[in-house]
């Protein structure tokens, strides 16, 4: 049977409070459970005590027999000193859309060309005078 410690969603609408849970992982979010773990109340300031409460003993039970914690109640026993702190990247979330980037090369391909058109007339400028007195010194 794959165990989860996992959150079960009580309260009213809007106003969400969390039992963590150890259950099946077949089961449904907020159906049968075998144990109760801790309660989650995100309504309450994060430096509260009441916040997070876990019954540790349970949970180390849990997880030596191999249940799974999901990722927010991971970060919770992180948090805790439970778990060791995991690598996580998202190296996509701060990248921007593809319009965006888009934009920024297009931004940058017409600043390079600016900066090209910038730099070439003075020299252009300079070859038809070199030019124009080569003429004359070719008609003379």
């Amino acid at each position: 049977m794959a165990m989860k410690i996992r959150l079960a969603r009580g309260g009213s609408k809007k106003r969400p409070f969390y039992r963590i849970v150890a259950a099946d992982s077949r089961m449904p979010r907020d159906g049968r459970f075998i144990e109760k773990l801790g309660t989650y109340n995100p309504l309450l300031p994060k430096d509260s005590e009441e916040r997070v409460k876990m019954n540790m003993e349970r949970i180390q039970y849990w997880l030596s027999e191999g249940a799974q914690p999901t990722d927010r109640i991971s970060r919770m026993l992180e948090a805790a000193g439970v778990l060791e702190k995991k690598e996580r990247a998202n190296l996509k979330k701060g990248l921007p859309g593809k319009k965006a980037q888009e934009r920024v090369e297009e931004k940058a391909a017409k600043a390079a060309a600016a900066a090209e058109a910038a730099a070439a007339p003075a020299p252009a400028e300079e070859a038809p005078v070199e030019e124009a007195a080569a003429e004359e010194t070719a008609e003379s």
